[in-house]
């Protein structure tokens, strides 16, 4: 393992081991090792030609990640285990029998300053060790370096390059008898064997002439036109065509095949300058019997046709392996599937939980034990998403602070690194720079989406971004791309010291546009409920950080009810660094705090509810046009736990107000009226709602009470319709559960078909009162029927129990009394008499009792304890619910 030379020099404890820690990627190494074997069966196979300029390449692996993911240190580690000089004990052991493998890395940074010269003679340096010329190779080398290094010994460039390293001493020797020995073929003076320009000049006429001293180099076809060509940098890029071919023709005993290792690929040009590239590009095509493992940020997009003209092969069928798998355009297979390797770019993933841990273990150590506690390390391991350049920051931050004299303490390890913001800029340009601060503000994006947060006009930076390895791609999501996590999180909060670094205002600037481009999106979304929700959190959680104005946030609120879907609104923890100053609320909050406890209703006990929607209208901080929603939804909850008085002053209030919710608090006024049982009032009430005030289902609840379940089962029908017809899924749902409540009383054998288009209609839904309804009329489906009803309400008690749908409770009670009858067992109606009175004593619901007694053909007591409004009068209600009984009795004793 190698020492990691700045934790060494970062403290004076010589007792500290600092090693480079190499965690994982079994899974790279893996590609590597298939990928070799794919590549030496194709380059052994029989019809295999260095030669063909035509077929496609499958000779390149990519491996591309973001900034600091450990892309370079794989690159070594992978050319040392290909040497066979430092394979981590990680990696399983590989072997290809039969074939001498030469790895090589050549590193493309900047830095380092490696130009397309070196390129090529890194190449041929790591195959001197074959101790023989390659002389076709080696005569052009000659020929162009003569041209261009007049006066300057090969060696000792070799030597002040750093090249020597490789065999620096063996290739001029190798070239120089190449030369010589050509020169004595063609039968020349032999002082003229130095002359590199007088032994080329012969050797293109002797294979123009194909004579015989020179058949060995005859062979090569290109040779002549390389030697005839002008010596220069252009020229030199297509050497690597002479060796490959000298490679080729090897003796089978002396066979080798290179692993070209290029890091740090992204230094090579970008999308506009792509000179050097082009070079590269030209070695890679023109050496096909080589494997090239790439190593970069990005994507290789040689697979595009668009390139054409920039880069001299491009495109999916000269490139198949490069071409993006999931594209029905990359062509299919034409060779067997053992040769095809479509997946030839891989995505370097960051490390797990386990492996960041792993790491630093492995990182700083005394006496081979961790330097860092397991807090610590757990700590760090969580902010540090996997990502290894963050763990490696950690590492020098927790010698800094040793060398302080502290402890390092897990709060340490709070602040984000600013080195991460200018790793990942480094190498953007002005725009997508501009783009990804503009799209760290949100969760999730698009192309257009993106443009229009950066306030530019073309898609192009957007577009180029979106290609980054730091941008993840999700094709299902509402968005599909959103930012590495540890990079979106240190963009928001870093202290920024890089020179296009935003301030505050144009942070605010910034979140101003995206919020007016989500309100785009949004309006132009046709009714669709994902958008809808995905802009209302994200809108949310700016106009939160920012303290925006709502605007259209209270629109969007509307329309997330209006659906009676209610998923639960999440937001991102806040931040607050975006602030000019801190807020102890803003309008925003309210808004998420009333739709979370919308949404969580259904999850949760009723008394919650009310608390929660009584907590946001108490902070005062509502849009006036969101507080009616509040009071309507807390009047909602107030019936359901049977304060009727309550309900009724809240719904009141909205009808008063005569705004939007207005039909469907007078919907509520006609609920409570027949709560209470007056259905003459709530009867005349309902004639008048409309569809806003959910007609239909309102008439169907009036009528069923009366026995008269046809009538409500072709209102609920008619209900669900129209909701259909309006999009509204969640209020076809509820039509539909009250349909097969009131047909389970009259036909079981019809109720099945019923229930089972409520459940399908539920999916997706979160409607717990409605679902809690579909299991009753399965109840009232199987009364007299099964014998299990009676355990399968008492787990119901408890689901109701546990929801605070207090108002379900008597209609559970009912449906079980309708089985009790059914059954004739009087001791049971008895105990349901008792417990329904005590369940109604607050004036809910009193004629559920009424309604038992008739079920069960027993009189009315002398002194009823509420005035009761039936429709039709007492007797006719008495006997529908009895011929319901004895109906269902008849199908449970037939004969």
């Amino acid at each position: 393992m190698a020492r990691d030379l700045r934790a060494v020099f970062g403290s004076n404890d010589r007792e500290l081991a600092a090693d480079e820690a190499f965690t994982n990627r079994q899974a790279q190494w893996a590609h590597v090792t298939t990928t070799l074997a794919e590549h030496l069966r194709r380059v052994s196979a029989r019809g295999f030609d260095v030669e063909d300029l035509e077929a496609p390449r499958r000779n390149v692996l990519v491996f591309h990640g973001v900034g600091g993911i450990g892309k370079t240190t794989l690159s070594r580690k992978i050319e040392a285990a290909l040497r066979g000089t430092g394979r981590p004990e990680q990696w399983s052991e590989a072997s290809w029998p039969g074939a001498r493998i030469v790895p090589v890395r050549i590193d493309l940074a900047r830095s380092a300053g490696t130009d397309i010269e070196q390129v090529v003679l890194t190449l041929r340096l790591a195959l001197a060790e074959l101790g023989r010329p390659l002389p076709a190779f080696d005569i052009a080398l000659r020929r162009y370096w003569e041209a261009n290094h007049p006066g300057e010994p090969l060696e000792e460039y070799l030597r002040r390059g750093g090249l020597a390293r490789w065999f620096g001493e063996a290739l001029p020797q190798q070239m120089q008898s190449a030369l010589a020995d050509v020169a004595q073929a063609l039968l020349l003076p032999g002082t003229i064997g130095s002359v590199v320009g007088e032994v080329a000049g012969s050797l293109v006429g002797a294979l123009r002439e194909r004579r015989q001293t020179v058949r060995a180099l005859a062979g090569c076809v290109r040779l002549a036109d390389l030697l005839e060509a002008e010596a220069d940098i252009d020229a030199l890029s297509y050497y690597p065509h002479l060796l490959a071919w000298e490679l080729a023709r090897l003796p089978a005993t002396e066979r080798v095949v290179p692993v070209a290792l290029l890091d740090t690929f992204e230094d090579v040009g970008d999308r506009t300058r792509r000179e050097m590239e082009r070079l590269l590009q030209r070695v890679v095509w023109l050496m096909p019997n080589a494997l090239f493992i790439v190593t970069g940020r990005s994507r290789l997009d040689w697979a595009e046709d668009g390139l054409a003209g920039q880069l001299d092969f491009t495109g999916r069928h000269v490139w198949p392996g490069l071409a993006d798998p999931g594209s029905s355009a990359v062509p299919a297979p034409r060779t067997t599937p053992s040769s095809w390797a479509p997946e030839r770019q891989v995505l370097i993933g960051d490390f797990s939980l386990q492996d960041s841990e792993d790491y630093l273990v492995r990182r700083l150590s005394r006496e081979g034990r961790p330097l860092m506690n397991v807090e610590l390390r757990r700590v760090i391991s969580e902010r540090s998403h996997g990502l290894p350049l963050y763990l490696d920051l950690s590492v020098m931050r927790f010698l800094q602070l040793r060398r302080s004299g502290r402890t390092p303490q897990p709060t340490d390890f709070d602040a984000d690194f600013p080195a991460l913001i200018s790793r990942t800029l480094q190498d953007l340009t002005p725009e997508e720079r501009h783009v990804l601060r503009s799209v760290a503000l949100l969760d999730a994006f698009d192309v257009p989406l993106a443009t229009r947060a950066a306030g530019l006009t073309h898609e192009a930076a957007a577009l180029r971004l979106i290609e980054r390895p730091f941008v993840r791609h999700h094709p299902f999501g509402i968005w599909p791309h959103h930012l590495h996590a540890l990079i979106r999180a240190t963009l928001r909060t870093a202290d920024d010291h890089t020179d296009d670094r935003w301030s505050a205002r144009d942070w605010q600037q910034a979140a101003q546009r995206a919020f007016a481009a989500l309100e785009e999106q949004w309006r132009s979304s046709h009714a669709n409920r994902q958008l809808l929700m995905g802009c209302l959190r994200q809108g949310l959680a700016l106009t939160r950080d920012f303290a925006l104005a709502p605007r259209w946030l209270s629109d969007a609120a509307w329309s997330y009810v209006s659906d009676s879907v209610w998923e639960p609104i999440t937001l991102t923890a806040p931040v607050a660094s975006y602030r000019d100053e801190a807020a102890d609320g803003t309008p925003s909050d309210a808004i998420v705090d009333l739709l979370s406890a919308l949404a969580r209703r259904q999850h949760e006990h009723r008394e919650h509810t009310v608390n929660r929607l009584t907590t946001v209208l108490d902070t005062g901080l509502l849009p006036d046009e969101l507080v009616e929603m509040a009071v309507y939804y807390r009047a909602k909850a107030q019936r359901d736990l049977g304060r009727s008085a309550d309900s009724r002053t809240g719904m009141q209030y909205v009808v008063d107000h005569g705004r939007r919710l207005a039909p469907a608090a007078r919907r509520g006024l006609v609920h409570l009226a027949r709560l209470a049982g007056d259905f003459t009032a709530a009867h005349a009430a309902a004639q008048h709602l409309g569809w806003e005030g959910r007609q239909h289902r309102v008439m169907g609840d009036v009528f069923w009470p009366q026995g008269d379940m046809e009538r409500a089962a072709i209102e609920y029908l008619a209900g669900r319709t129209e909701a259909e017809q309006h999009g509204k899924t969640g209020e076809a749902a509820h039509n539909q559960a009250l349909r097969a409540f009131t047909i389970a009383f009259t036909d079981p054998r019809l109720t099945d078909d019923e229930i089972d288009l409520a459940r399908h209609l539920l999916t997706g839904l979160t409607l717990r009162a409605t679902t809690l309804t579909v299991q009753i009329a399965t109840l009232v489906r199987d009364a007299g029927l099964t014998e299990n009803v009676e355990d399968r309400a008492r787990l119901l008690r408890t689901e109701i129990a546990n929801a605070g749908l207090i108002s379900h409770r008597p209609l559970l009670e009912l449906a079980l009394a309708f089985h009790q009858a059914v059954l004739g067992d009087g001791g049971q109606i008895d105990a349901s008499l008792a417990c329904l009175s005590e369940l109604t004593a607050g004036g809910n619901h009193t004629y559920y009792v009424d309604l038992i007694r008739f079920m069960a053909d027993r009189p009315l007591p002398a002194t009823p304890t509420q005035p009761l409004n039936w429709l039709d009068g007492e007797p006719a209600v008495r006997e529908r619910w009895r011929a319901l009984v004895l109906a269902r009795r008849a199908i449970a004793t037939p004969g």
